[in-house]
């Protein structure tokens, strides 16, 4: 039978090897940043990948050319896709303001298109995925990273109640969130009821610092919460009260 010819058996192990080698390459690259999907990972989704298009050509196609009217040897390509879309999403961690995993679940899905690339014999394809992921996370990423944030100028005026820990919370807060935090200057502001502080913060991430004003308010003891020190392109300030 044609499909058992060692000729296609070596094409088959060329491409395999091929599909481990570049999916090796992103692996590591997951592992070196010390995400939870990391080299095995990756490695084992291109190499499935890889091994159900081979599959999909060579056991559903080509090998049933002739003998196969109405078969789709694609189909079995198309549940890839759906199948590593439910990987992805495993990996992709929600919290309250902030979403995590969006670009391992995406090295996924590239390594899965690598996989599958080489599997169809698109070598080259695989190749470029493959170069362009690197140059996404080591050069491009970085210089984007780089870029100040529209917002940088802004800072933060924080009102709560003294004596409750909540400068504490805050510090929390914002390091859940992503972002370093400055205390520039605080005062004592005059209550006969209770007493309250009044804290200026500049914070450093690279998420808009709009996003730190509803968690800020919503810590208990926080009296409002202040954006202002607009930047360029903004003129008006916002305001949040607990």
């Amino acid at each position: 039978m044609p499909f058992l010819s060692s000729e296609l058996a070596l094409r088959e192990l060329i491409l395999l090897s091929i599909a481990f080698v570049l999916c090796s390459v992103v692996g590591l690259e997951r592992s070196i940043h010390q995400k939870n999907a990391g080299y095995r990972t990756h490695v084992l989704v291109g190499m499935g990948a890889c091994g159900l298009t081979l599959v999909s050509w060579y056991g559903f196609g080509a090998g049933i050319a002739g003998h196969g009217a109405g078969i789709d040897p694609t189909r079995i390509a198309a549940q890839i896709v759906s199948g590593i879309g439910f990987l992805g999403g495993g990996v992709i961690f929600k919290g309250r303001n902030f979403v995590r995993g969006l670009t391992t679940a995406a090295t996924i899905w590239i390594t899965a298109a690598i996989g599958m690339s080489v599997g169809s014999g698109l070598v080259v394809l695989g190749a470029m995925l493959t170069v362009a992921h690197l140059l996404t996370i080591f050069i491009v990423g970085p210089l984007i990273r780089k870029i100040p944030p529209a917002d940088r100028r802004r800072e933060m005026t924080i009102v709560y109640e003294d004596g409750q820990g909540v400068l504490r919370k805050i510090l929390g807060a914002a390091t859940d969130q992503g972002f370093a935090a400055e205390v520039r200057s605080t005062r004592r502001l005059p209550r006969k009821d209770r007493d309250l502080i009044s804290m200026e913060l500049r914070f450093f991430g690279n998420q808009p610092l709009r996003e730190l004003v509803v968690p800020m308010s919503e810590i208990p003891g926080v009296d409002r919460v202040l954006l202002h020190g607009v930047a360029e392109d903004e003129d008006d300030d916002d305001e949040t009260s607990a």
